[in-house]
């Protein structure tokens, strides 16, 4: 459901979803803030995990998050109220697995080829890029430094097994419909065919 109270449109949410970049300085209401990370909780999750937690910044802490990491993207991106870091939690995966209906019992990592951990924490920020969209809002992911980590962690009281994937700043658009520079504005998104393969390559 749209800010405005209106039905929006799945395939509307897909199609106008993109990486906004600047943003006004009205602030973000608590309603769409909560829809925006209830939703992110409704992920997909292998065996149910739910190895994910969500650090949600504003105001002065947002600001001391500003100041401690090196920032991977535009420094237009502060300007929006709120910032949501997503974190993936192994321990959760491992631990669920060792469960009796599971029984993995010697928690090896090996037996993940693909660290579902990540992938799950991908599926939710992609639900609040999704939801931020269908709130009339706009949203970026940007990535930070990895030598920030344990500055994150030290400074939010962070628990040491959580691992951020990034951070999401989140705000009213003010950004032009693609941004000069934006990899859109340059490259042609690949043909519907040239991706998708049915039954052979």
């Amino acid at each position: 459901m749209a800010a405005n109270g209106g039905l929006v449109d799945f395939q509307d949410v897909v199609r106008r979803r993109r990486m906004v970049r600047k943003f006004t300085e009205e602030p973000v209401s608590e309603e769409s803030l909560r829809r925006i990370l209830r939703n992110a909780t409704r992920g997909p999750s292998a065996g149910f995990a739910q190895g994910q937690a969500f650090l949600v910044l504003r105001g002065p802490e947002l600001a001391r998050f500003y100041d401690r990491i090196t920032l991977l993207t535009s420094p237009s991106v502060t300007s929006a109220p709120v910032v949501v870091i997503p974190f993936a939690v192994k321990n959760a995966y491992l631990d669920r697995y060792e469960e009796p209906d599971k029984g993995w019992t010697d928690r090896s990592e090996q037996r993940w080829p693909i660290p579902f951990w990540y992938v799950d924490t991908g599926m939710a920020a992609l639900l609040v890029l999704q939801t931020a969209v269908a709130e009339g809002l706009g949203a970026v992911y940007f990535g930070f430094a990895a030598e920030d980590f344990a500055t994150l962690r030290a400074e939010f009281g962070v628990p040491a097994d959580h691992e951020p994937i990034g951070a999401i700043a989140i705000g009213h658009d003010a950004d032009e419909p693609i941004s000069e520079g934006a990899s859109p504005r340059t490259r042609d998104r690949r043909p519907f065919e040239e991706v998708v393969h049915f039954g052979h390559w």
